[in-house]
């Protein structure tokens, strides 16, 4: 199938360092059939300098504020920044003028509306969990590029449901080779070490509603129980205070997925790096307000048992699960089977990414006639 585009350019806007990788390979890809391709971000955390450190170009087109845990000061802020970076991608579409607008970024979709130029969002977030996302992007969007177990609210016939996780597009066996050789300075081949995340639960969706996550004296247990088998590395959004710095972790960012898959157990209170160490087959347990209303991560739940959700109001459950995983015999061999068994159940979706783009808009058709059409990407 050929292209519709004549030179295509894409514009790819970012405002996540996960974003970023969900797009790597089908870029490449891109890149490898003569497609130019920009990426624009809206720095956020380690973002910038995971794009310096895989020697990508970019474009910074705002910098995000540090945001105070309220629904109504998230609220004002990402309007605030909203406005100014709406202004900003236009002025830049208009000078780059691209075929397509990609990325996870509400932007795109109002350049693209003004601009006539069709724009793709991909998220994996349920609807009635991001909502502020969804309200001010969906209406707009051309298409939602989206699991199909994931809920787009009314604008079903906007999706182009795919039946796979956003995070495969990186994670996917046929993209990414664990190398112990990039941790090979901070832990020793034979050694037995966890990995603990913690996250600010600061975005919109962590506080259109209380969500809290692992607390300070929830912590000291979990690090009690750990310290007992093996090293602990703490990934952190916030400040970690003095007591607990003799286990923070410094690594380059785009070397964190090689840390996790050679971890024995991934504890933390963040959705992204749970569904990360799923894609790996890295036991894993999340310990947030979260648990039970993820549509990818209940599927991994329940359907693969690659992941554990527990409640904050239930801290004892997560002791149990702890204590339950660690004394489980062959316990990274059990995870690695059910890994193998939902990458067996879904598509290539890198591969499907980089068709749908490069075929578009003959592959909304074939997508809407015939869903079945994806499992060619296997």
């Amino acid at each position: 199938m050929i292209n519709t585009y004549k030179n295509m350019k894409l514009l790819i806007v970012l405002n996540h360092p996960a974003h970023y990788f969900v797009f790597k390979y089908s870029v490449l890809l891109l890149k490898d059939r003569g497609y130019e391709i920009q990426y624009v971000i809206c720095n956020k955390d380690i973002l910038e300098n995971l794009l310096i450190n895989e020697g990508v170009d970019y474009i910074k087109i705002n910098e995000r504020r540090k945001r105070k845990q309220s629904f109504f000061s998230v609220a004002i802020n990402g309007i605030i920044q909203l406005i100014k970076q709406d202004l900003k991608l236009f002025k830049l579409t208009r000078k780059i003028k691209p075929q397509l607008l990609l990325g996870t970024d509400i932007s795109i979709t109002h350049v693209g509306k003004l601009l006539n130029i069709p724009s793709f969002v991909f998220n994996e977030d349920d609807y009635e969990i991001n909502k502020f996302f969804c309200k001010f992007s969906y209406p707009f969007a051309t298409k939602i590029v989206s699991p199909n177990v994931c809920s787009v609210g009314k604008y079903v016939n906007k999706k182009i449901a795919y039946n796979g996780f956003q995070k495969m597009a990186y994670l996917h066996p046929k993209y990414f080779s664990p190398n112990f050789l990039n941790i090979k300075d901070i832990v020793d081949v034979n050694e037995i070490f966890f990995v603990i995340r913690l996250v600010s639960l600061t975005s919109g969706h962590d506080v259109e509603e209380k969500h809290y996550g692992i607390s300070n004296d929830i912590l000291d247990i979990i690090i009690e129980k750990l310290s007992k088998r093996g090293k602990i590395f703490i990934s952190s959004e916030k400040s970690i205070i003095k007591k607990y710095q003799q286990y923070a972790l410094f690594i380059e960012p785009n070397k964190i997925h090689h840390l996790l898959n050679y971890a024995s157990l991934f504890i933390g209170d963040s959705q992204s790096m749970a569904v990360e160490a799923s894609m790996l087959g890295v036991p894993n347990i999340r310990f947030n307000d979260f648990a039970g209303k993820i549509s990818v991560l209940e599927e991994l739940e329940h359907t693969y048992g690659l992941t554990y959700g527990i409640k904050t109001n239930n801290p004892q459950a997560l002791y149990n699960k702890i204590d339950e995983l660690l004394m489980m015999p062959n316990l990274k061999d059990e995870f690695q089977t059910r890994r193998r068994r939902m990458l067996a159940d879904k598509i290539d979706v890198t591969a499907f990414f980089a068709w749908f783009i490069e075929n578009y808009p003959e592959s909304k058709k074939i997508m809407k006639e015939n869903p079945d059409y994806q499992y060619r990407f296997k």
